[in-house]
């Protein structure tokens, strides 16, 4: 198997590009009529079959097998959504594609059924390799598949930190069709393994999902090594909810061999999110926290994502709210895996109605009665807090986001306003109402603090951290991360 040969600096993904072909025909190029503030569609080669898939009403006109379509209809898929009708045929054909498009569209679908069909018309083993940047997300296209697959006797694994990895590589080893994974673990696996990448070695597809994130500099290193273990003839797909100019580059490596789906309108919220925000002293942010969530039932909201930065403060706020008896799950870096899909599982299924959450929750994952999104903290990133209201007010239904501020978070808000060309709501609490809670939070709060020294929290967290330094000085990123950093508030300006 030949290895590819890495040639761009900044991201390992970029070949060394062939020698374009003499006189190639130019793509023909349309826009989205569905959409006309998207950037433009790229769409087949003049004289290519099939039309314009805009036209696409049904899955029966996308090419799907009759078993795929009655799939659909059993899954309550009425009708394609848009990225589903320009990319299915696509990928059909055998091209490379790379498909953009807001959070909740469908993406996830538009590059699983053409999988699946192919593969239940060569069924083999490993047929398929799906990258996804978090655990949580790995386990939500795992059960995407299973459904969308239902009737194929799927064959489908995944392969993420924080569980065993004996049983990930007999897993492996006994080639199933699908393979779903976090970067790092499926890199360990294949060095510390010399039997495993060979079962690699036919794959008809790799699938990005999330491709913006795991086309960043963090993945670098694990992207480098997994392609060199991969057939060169696969199908690359590339899905993400947000443009990169490391996407834009894709354009570059594939020429006239990608077709490109874009309904991106740059980092814009939904018309049915109600977006506001509390300006309050930073020393009772968990007072203002304990009056919101007791105010629920009164704004008729079933479910609540709670997000804040650090997992400090997540383990904390987690800690504080079991004290005053309010139920609530926690989805953080720290807990182990079977503790994170458990709160996810427990908040999914109504079980509990708060879910305290880091950014780990804030991409991809499909809770779809969300009400109310709570930034306890705002982001330090104008793009995340997109991210994160995008929990909320999904396929057409409304919904809440709130943003506590202090006098620390000014500069951030107004980031955050510039990118999205609009205002977040000003409102205000009734202060007598807030501040009878006062004694009680705080209480609760020295309580949260006492558990976590005797839990010995703070020595887990310092450890954790040394070791994350470590792991990035051995990449080399630590320069590169404050550099890339700043380069994402100048470009988030730009775009704003």
């Amino acid at each position: 198997m030949d290895q590819e040969t890495l040639v761009d600096e900044n991201f390992p993904l970029f070949l060394k590009p062939r020698k374009p072909a003499k006189n190639p025909a130019p793509p023909v190029t349309a826009v989205d009529t569905a959409n006309p503030n998207s950037h433009t569609v790229q769409l087949e080669k003049p004289g290519a079959m099939n039309s314009d898939p805009t036209a696409a009403t049904t899955f029966e006109e996308l090419g799907l097998a009759e078993w795929a379509v009655k799939t659909c209809k059993e899954l309550r898929m009425r009708k394609p959504r848009r990225v589903q009708s320009h990319c299915i045929p696509r990928i059909l054909e055998g091209r490379h594609v790379l498909g953009i498009d807001e959070t909740g569209s469908g993406k996830t679908a538009a590059f699983a059924l053409p999988i699946l069909q192919r593969l239940s018309e060569h069924p083999y083993g490993v047929f398929a390799l799906v990258l996804t940047p978090t655990r949580e997300l790995a386990y939500q296209l795992a059960e995407q598949f299973r459904a969308l697959g239902s009737c194929l006797h799927l064959r489908l694994t995944v392969v993420v930190g924080g569980m065993d990895m004996l049983k990930q590589a007999k897993s492996l080893m006994s080639r199933p069709h699908i393979v779903i994974a976090t970067p790092g673990r499926i890199k360990v696996l294949l060095e510390e393994n010399p039997d495993i990448p060979p079962v690699f070695s036919r794959i008809k597809f790799l699938v990005l999902d999330e491709a913006d994130r795991l086309l960043d500099v963090g993945f670098q290193e694990e992207l480098k090594f997994l392609f060199q273990c991969l057939p060169e003839n696969r199908q690359n797909l590339f899905f993400s909810a947000t443009t990169t100019s490391n996407l834009q580059k894709l354009h570059e490596r594939y020429q006239d061999k990608l077709y490109v789906y874009e309904a991106y309108e740059g980092f814009k919220t939904v018309e049915t999110l109600q977006q506001q925000m509390i300006f309050i002293p930073k020393k009772v942010k968990e007072v203002y926290l304990t009056h919101v969530l007791t105010k629920m039932d009164d704004m008729s909201v079933r479910s609540t994502i709670i997000f804040v930065n650090t997992c400090r403060d997540c383990h904390r706020l987690s800690l504080m709210l079991d004290v005053i008896e309010v139920e609530a799950a926690s989805l953080y870096s720290f807990k182990s895996q079977s503790e994170r899909l458990k709160a996810l599982h427990e908040f999914k299924a109504g079980k509990v109605s708060i879910l305290l959450a880091t950014d780990v929750a804030s991409r991809g994952l499909d809770i779809p009665t969300v009400d109310l999104v709570i930034n306890y903290d705002v982001p330090r990133f104008p793009r995340d807090y997109v991210h994160r209201v995008g929990r909320t007010a999904r396929a057409g239904r409304g919904g809440l986001a709130l943003s506590i501020v202090t006098q620390n978070d000014i500069e951030l808000i107004h980031e955050i306003e510039a990118l999205l060309e609009r205002q977040l709501e000003m409102i205000e609490y009734k202060e007598t109402e807030v501040l009878s809670l006062i004694k009680k939070a705080f209480s609760a709060k020295n309580v949260a603090e006492m558990k976590m020294m005797d839990d010995g929290f703070e020595e887990k967290e310092k450890e954790r951290k040394k070791q994350k330094l470590e792991m990035l000085e051995a990449k080399g990123l630590l320069k590169k991360r404050s550099k890339k950093r700043k380069r994402n508030r100048d470009s988030e300006k730009k775009e704003a």
